[in-house]
């Protein structure tokens, strides 16, 4: 997972023609509430729109908006609201666009399962031989996760890697909670047929319910 400063967001934030949050202490808020999630925003932007650099754009722009509409923000989760606003961005960035958009996962970005098949091994010191393996272990998680149908493998991302709730991703992607449940295991299960042919969705510790 890429880590992305906030400050180059901090001064985003402050430029433009729109005032920005006018309630006072609402600037302190906005970045007490919004920036600690920049590095969830900027990977969701990288799996949707498959460009580290569109990516930095379509997360300032989010973080613009959001500062831009702070005042709008009524409680809740902070991160579902931002990343809410980064995926309108990366698709408005990416209409036109031919296909559907597709995920890039980095090793450090995996959920606990994924990154298992990546981890098995100690890692004292990998020789190249480790690397190599790891290297292709991560290139077939990569592809797998790429090949499944965009509401499912948005739902994958966002409750596997990003570690949202099943409510916070109804409100992100804007569908019922039951859809939600319903994307996530049909998402797990295709992504369980590639990379543990041995098992089954069904023999998949599921996670709790926030």
């Amino acid at each position: 997972m890429k880590t992305v400063s906030p400050l180059r967001f901090i001064r985003a934030a402050g430029k433009g023609p729109a005032p920005g949050p006018s309630t006072p202490g609402a600037g302190h808020e906005f970045r007490r509430l919004i920036l600690p999630h920049i590095d969830a925003a900027y990977n969701l932007a990288r799996y949707l729109t498959r460009d580290p650099t569109l990516s930095e754009d379509v997360v300032q722009d989010a973080v613009l908006r959001a500062f831009r509409s702070f005042d709008q923000f009524r409680g809740g989760s902070a991160k579902a609201w931002l990343l809410t606003i980064v995926r309108n961005c990366a698709r408005t960035a990416q209409a036109g666009a031919a296909g559907s958009l597709s995920l890039v996962v980095s090793e450090s970005s995996l959920g606990e399962d994924s990154a298992g098949l990546i981890n098995r091994q100690p890692d004292p010191g990998p020789t190249p031989e480790d690397t190599t393996l790891r290297n292709s272990e991560i290139d077939r998680v990569r592809a797998a996760i790429e090949a499944i149908p965009e509401p499912f493998r948005e739902a994958v991302v966002l409750r596997d890697l990003e570690d949202l709730s099943y409510a916070e991703i109804a409100q992100t992607t804007g569908v019922p909670v039951g859809t939600v449940m319903s994307r996530l295991s049909r998402g797990r299960g295709m992504l369980a047929a590639v990379l543990l042919p041995g098992k089954t969705a069904d023999g998949e510790t599921s996670r709790s319910v926030k």
